[in-house]
């Protein structure tokens, strides 16, 4: 597999992605402290926070393992890179100065000191796939978090300034780019795994998350309107039954029981917005009985709230919020049966099981215990 200009490109494109995303929260957060709004604001610093929180920790031990596997001793300025949430900027300053030289320059294989041959455009490619997962985990622990916050503000209001309508599309680009980005970043770092090729499953898959997601994002707005506890008890609960269901399972993506525990609250929390396969292994049954929790508990929000009027809610949006829930679910499922169906890269290998949603087994690759559709 090839790193090509279009690849560094489309690197590019991740990075700005992600910063104009980091610049909007801080936009919006700094308003809302600005007009008096204290709680939304500590909200979304409190979003920002924990989400580049996690990332750094997951960003530094893998840069303290490829140091220990390189024969190398950890630096203390990695640390401090991190420490002051920098540890993105530095994975994406070294990706993309080596990516330049392979893209443009058209390095070939290179030998190491023990005179083993590297691939530098696998190389970039492993690099290109440790960021995209780690956009990955921030946009579930911090991008939905906040598409959900800055929706319930602009609806509880009935208007929003220019920076909340930033911030709403930006988190949408972020979550459409940083889900469909890692599942093509990944395949290529996997030799043993079928590229994602063409327009038509790669735009199907993008349009079965986005659509799942919108549904069950609006559906706990709606439910944060009649109830902020039911609706945080709700959250809650589904992010418990999905670190059980990782503890089931006996995730080993992390060699330190700490940071295996910490990926399994993420792994939770990721499970509480979308489906993913986190062992390997069949999917079909708990993804069946996945969507159908959530299609019953789509359909239950929709019916209590119609049925238990919101005063604090203007009711000129709900018709539109429920037609949009509604018909996004469908979308969503019907984009699910396609993809898999049809489209999916390995749907002829029946006789092999679901991969992880991740990096699988493949020498002494990091990730092949994480996740992967």
């Amino acid at each position: 597999m090839k790193y090509t200009k279009l690849h560094f490109m489309l690197s590019v494109l991740g990075i700005i992605i992600y910063i104009t995303d980091l610049i909007v929260d801080i936009w919006v957060s700094v308003r809302f402290f600005y007009e008096g709004r204290n709680v939304f604001g500590i909200l979304t610093v409190s979003f920002m926070l924990f989400g580049t929180l996690v990332v750094q920790c997951f960003s530094y031990t893998w840069f303290k393992a490829d140091l220990k596997k390189a024969g190398q001793e950890s630096q203390h300025c990695f640390l401090l890179l991190h420490c002051l949430q920098g540890g993105v900027f530095t994975r994406y300053w070294f990706a993309l100065k080596k990516g330049y030289h392979v893209a443009f320059k058209n390095i070939s294989k290179t030998d190491n000191f023990i005179e083993e041959q590297i691939d530098p455009h696998k190389e970039v490619i492993d690099r290109m796939t440790d960021l995209s997962m780690l956009r990955l985990f921030e946009t579930y622990l911090e991008g939905c978090p906040q598409f959900v916050l800055q929706l319930y503000i602009f609806l509880e209001h009935g208007q929003a300034n220019f920076s909340q309508y930033a911030a709403i599309m930006v988190s949408c680009c972020a979550i459409s780019w940083s889900t469909l980005d890692y599942q093509v970043a990944l395949r290529k770092s996997l030799s043993d795994k079928n590229l994602l090729k063409g327009s038509c499953p790669k735009f199907t898959y993008l349009f079965y998350k986005l659509f799942t997601l919108l549904s069950w994002m609006l559906s706990i707005v709606l439910l944060l309107f009649l109830n902020v506890k039911i609706a945080l008890f709700l959250l809650l609960f589904l992010w418990f039954l999905g670190l059980l269901w990782a503890f089931k399972k006996q995730t080993q993506f992390c060699a330190s029981i700490s940071m295996e525990f910490l990926y399994r609250v993420v792994v939770g929390f990721i499970l509480t917005f979308t489906f993913f396969n986190i062992k390997g292994q069949n999917t079909r049954c708990p993804m069946f009985c996945y969507y159908i929790v959530r299609v019953l508990a789509t359909v239950g929000i929709l019916v209590v709230f119609w049925v238990s009027p919101v005063s604090v809610f203007n009711s000129d949006y709900f018709m539109p919020i429920s037609i949009t829930i509604a018909l996004s679910l469908v979308l969503g499922i019907i984009f699910l049966i396609v993809y898999y169906g049809t489209l999916h890269p390995n749907r002829k290998e029946e006789t092999k099981p679901d991969e992880i949603d991740g990096k699988t087994a493949q020498g002494d690759c990091r990730m092949k215990y994480f996740i992967m559709d």
